[in-house]
């Protein structure tokens, strides 16, 4: 198994890849900030399923992780925007390719998708 630390071999990367961007609604939050930054409310409003606490928790690891970046502004009421940093926009790509697989993967695969509880996935709209 892979362990944290300096001398992590080289099969252990994905593992490392997926610690930082594995949370469930991870992806989604930097897809969404691709564009450039958004305020706490313009995430949570493109992604109705998210709760406020789970969002919250999901945007301080990809903060703790430098992933994201948050700015509060000096103004009343208080503004709070997050965008992502240089490492997180180095996952545009990413991000991109896993998109254009899930596509493929949910038209190609002769079972439906599990979200993990072995329950199937809601479909895909058009």
């Amino acid at each position: 198994m892979c362990s944290e630390g300096e001398d992590v071999p080289e099969y252990c990367m994905i593992e490392v890849a997926m610690e930082v961007v594995g949370g469930k609604w991870k992806l989604a939050i930097l897809k969404n900030l691709f564009p450039g930054p958004q305020r706490f409310s313009e995430l949570r409003r493109a992604m109705p399923g998210v709760t406020q606490r789970m969002l919250t928790r999901q945007l301080r690891e990809l903060e703790a992780d430098e992933l994201v970046v948050r700015t509060v502004y000096p103004q009343v009421p208080p503004k709070v925007e997050y965008a992502l940093t240089e490492i997180g926009r180095s996952l545009e790509e990413i991000a991109d390719r896993l998109d254009r697989w899930g596509r493929w993967y949910r038209r190609t695969a002769r079972r439906p998708a599990t979200s993990g509880t072995g329950q199937e996935a809601s479909p895909a709209g058009p």
